[in-house]
């Protein structure tokens, strides 16, 4: 928000004159605090120290040890009941070690046993409903779907975003194949058959939806933080880190069976543009593979001294691109003409 809208704002009584001051305070503390970063950084948090590994631990066992307490109830209960109150426990834990402590290792533990135990509560329950197997599985997916969503509404924590696309993504599978199918595709093409638009055109279609969804997700997340420094931007690396290896996966797979190296080798290289513009490691992180295959493509079946060139070819590029991040991301975003949303992307530096 420019100065202008500020005082537009205040001039339209939607903010006062003090709190027009408080949120551009905000902004030029933000920005402060972004100029004070590696200009490579890409900011992301897994835990603050120790202590939050240590009671991490002692939550896990703590919760095991719930866990198996109330199972003392057994019958249905163990089924049902059981994994309910598990993650209503969770809930009233995370009320403290989340919102007030704002603990982030411990809090993604508690998320994870509550995702854990609505999935385990919502198969048991619609297992006794006499629905079919697929039907059981694109509900229960959507049930714990819309759990995680009302966690991360409620908590506000960026990992729950993960998990609610893992069960998002479990229902969209469960719409579109059943296992039978699945167990054929493997057996006749591998992991390969899998994400081909050709050969399972439903399932690989799934995939690339879904990670269309997640990236732009992601991107809405990413263009309301672009300094990178509170919620929305984490929320949206967990939301890459599910869009990429879909979204590859499937692009690669497909071209890589279809025998258009060239057509692969574009779409890495566009993969790796896309990094750099939206400045997101994940992609390239996820395409890291393929570019090794298409490496292999190229050098042929040549035995332990091709896959030598392999690793050092892989590994010089990786370094590079790592080494020489923020300069090749100048170039290219001073290369890009103005787009929508170009000023809402992370701010990119000097190209020296």
């Amino acid at each position: 928000m420019t100065p202008e809208d500020l005082r537009a704002a205040v001039a339209a009584g939607i903010l006062t004159e003090a709190q027009a001051a408080s949120v551009q305070a905000l902004a030029n503390d933000r920005a402060g605090k972004r100029a004070t970063l590696p200009a490579e950084d890409e900011p992301f948090e897994f835990f603050r120290g120790f202590s939050e590994i240590f009671i991490s631990i002692g939550l896990v066992i703590l919760l095991s040890g719930v866990t198996a307490l109330l199972t003392v109830f057994g019958g249905f209960a163990l089924l049902t009941l059981v994994p309910l109150a598990t993650a209503g426990i969770a809930w009233w834990w995370a009320g403290y070690f989340t919102l007030k402590r704002r603990m982030t290792l411990p809090s993604m533990v508690l998320a994870t046993a509550y995702g854990t135990g609505i999935v385990i509560f919502a198969f048991s329950l619609l297992g006794r409903s006499g629905f079919d197997d697929r039907a059981i599985a694109i509900a229960g997916f959507s049930l714990s779907a819309a759990a995680m969503v009302l966690w991360y509404r409620h908590f506000r924590l960026p990992f729950s975003a993960f998990l609610a696309g893992g069960a998002i993504l479990g229902a969209v599978y469960s719409l579109t194949a059943s296992a039978s199918t699945l167990v054929g595709l493997v057996g006749a093409g591998g992991y390969r058959a899998l994400f081909d638009l050709g050969e399972s055109p439903a399932f690989a279609t799934a995939t690339l939806v879904f990670g269309i969804g997640a990236f732009l997700v992601g991107m809405w997340f990413d263009t309301r933080d672009p300094h990178r420094l509170g919620r929305h931007s984490a929320t949206a690396f967990w939301c890459h880190l599910l869009a990429a290896p879909a979204l590859v996966n499937t692009v690669a797979m497909t071209l890589l069976n279809g025998g258009g190296i060239g057509f692969l080798a574009i779409a890495l290289a566009l993969v790796t543009l896309l990094a750099l513009v939206i400045d997101r490691r994940s992609f390239l992180t996820a395409a890291i593979a393929y570019i090794a295959i298409v490496i292999g493509w190229f050098i042929g079946e040549g035995g332990g001294a091709s896959w030598i060139f392999v690793l050092l070819t892989l590994g010089a590029f990786i370094t590079a691109i790592g080494t020489w991040w923020v300069q090749l991301r100048a170039v290219v975003m001073r290369a890009l003409p103005d787009f929508p949303g170009k000023s809402s992307l992370p701010p990119y530096g000097s190209t020296e």
